[in-house]
């Protein structure tokens, strides 16, 4: 990992960059895939599920035969570990339902708010290099919760090979309804436009690769999206009590994600960056996805010597990171300091890994410095807040007044006589 100096940090790694992150051939392709998808339907999801995946899919629907021999592969140890990490994040997104509300009660006149679920959402789960189970957790606990009726999952199978038990198995735990052997720019269309096969939903979630985002992206606006993701990223703020080992751990944990990911280690200690040092030069020779993680701390990533713990807090409000670990000396004491962070971990014991799949935070989180204004995903998600207006007679009358000044102002003759024709004589 290069060392960059506070100043270089900023240059570097806190410049918002307009870009869209999608070069001209992805966008022209993706956008071709969804035209013949809304045009063609489910004879395009199939064209392109044979051409990208080589797969031939007679029967798009993961049948309940299926789901039965899938669970079966699943070792009960597996299925242990999927329905714990499924209980925390539902005890923590729980917390998170909001009930419908009244929001003023006077004599003649009410004002509420109320929330309703979205009524079919689609879950993206990528299927390529790795499986990812604990994205269907992330995904579906939380839209189930919000009273979402039905939970579609898209994921691709390979080469005719049946889609990953694990999967499966994490998609019954988690309350998913249906499964489509479906992948790629294509499942979005599906997902977006319908077909013959599938219903089109109101909003779709879920990781995937650069053509999956960017359909997402094109199809924003025929159905809500969660978000547009970029690359993992971690920040590590620490000081010299900070465990060298730990921190290197962490630091690499986000690396193997992908050559692209970023890792970022803010410390004024010396002393700890020689160590971590150190240590990621050894713990490196020993992970099995090793030329990927040494490709993301030799691109991406950076070791900053800073001049003070609240200079490290500073850079890295102005870098907004997905991940924020804080391993200092009362790490509790320092949250006042956080603005801008898609989750916190704090402690040494609190590792990035522990949001991933286990202690109930949602790992689906904002990258490439959109913390500064969105949030990870949770129960709001997957619900609308619809407010409503009751007046009386009394009560519209007190405000008629008020209200033709102001249609006056506005030359909106017509909004102020729909006001004053219900007080003709």
């Amino acid at each position: 990992m290069k060392r960059l100096t506070s100043a270089q940090f900023a240059e570097q790694f806190c410049t918002r960059n307009s870009d869209s992150g999608f070069n001209a051939e992805v966008l022209q392709t993706v956008s071709a895939i969804l035209q013949d998808v809304r045009l063609n339907r489910d004879e395009a999801v199939q064209k392109y599920t044979a051409k990208f995946d080589g797969t031939t899919v007679n029967q798009l629907h993961v049948s309940a035969a299926e789901i039965r021999e899938a669970k079966a592969k699943v070792s009960p140890a597996t299925l242990a570990a999927l329905q714990k990490a499924a209980a925390n994040i539902r005890a923590f997104h729980e917390k998170q339902v909001t009930p419908s509300r009244i929001m003023t009660a006077e004599t003649g006149k009410q004002l509420g708010q109320l929330v309703l679920p979205m009524e079919r959402i689609g879950i993206y789960v990528p299927g390529g290099k790795a499986v990812y189970p604990s994205t269907i957790l992330m995904n579906a606990i939380p839209a189930r919760l919000a009273g979402v009726q039905e939970i579609i999952m898209v994921t691709p199978g390979k080469n005719n090979e049946a889609i990953a038990p694990v999967l499966v198995a994490a998609a019954e735990i988690a309350g998913v309804d249906k499964i489509y052997k479906i992948g790629g720019a294509q499942a979005i269309g599906a997902l977006a436009y319908g077909t013959e096969t599938i219903v089109p939903v109101d909003k779709i979630v879920g990781p995937g690769n650069a053509y999956v985002a960017a359909a997402k992206m094109l199809v924003f606006g025929q159905v809500g999206i969660d978000m547009i993701a970029g690359p993992s990223e971690v920040a590590i703020i620490a000081d010299e009590t900070a465990d060298p080992a730990f921190v290197a751990a962490d630091l690499l944990a986000q690396a193997e994600h992908d050559e692209n990911a970023r890792v970022v280690l803010l410390t004024n200690s010396e002393e700890l960056i020689e160590a971590v040092e150190r240590e990621l030069e050894s713990q490196l020779e020993k992970l099995p996805r090793k030329a990927i993680a040494q490709a993301a701390l030799n691109g991406n990533s950076a070791i900053v010597l800073t001049s003070s713990l609240d200079e490290s807090f500073a850079l890295s409000n102005s870098f907004a990171p997905e991940h924020l670990e804080v391993q200092t000396c009362n790490p509790q004491a320092q949250l006042g300091k956080i603005k801008h962070a898609g989750s916190v971990f704090l402690g040494s014991y609190a590792p990035t890994a522990l949001g991933d799949y286990y202690g109930g935070t949602n790992h689906v989180l904002p990258t490439n410095g959109t913390a500064r204004f969105s949030s990870g995903l949770s129960v709001d998600d997957f619900i609308k807040k619809t407010t409503y207006t009751y007046y009386d007679k009394q009560a519209l009358k007190q405000g008629q007044e008020s209200i033709d000044q102001l249609t006056e102002e506005e030359q909106l003759a017509g909004h102020g006589e729909s006001i004053n024709i219900r007080f003709k004589e």
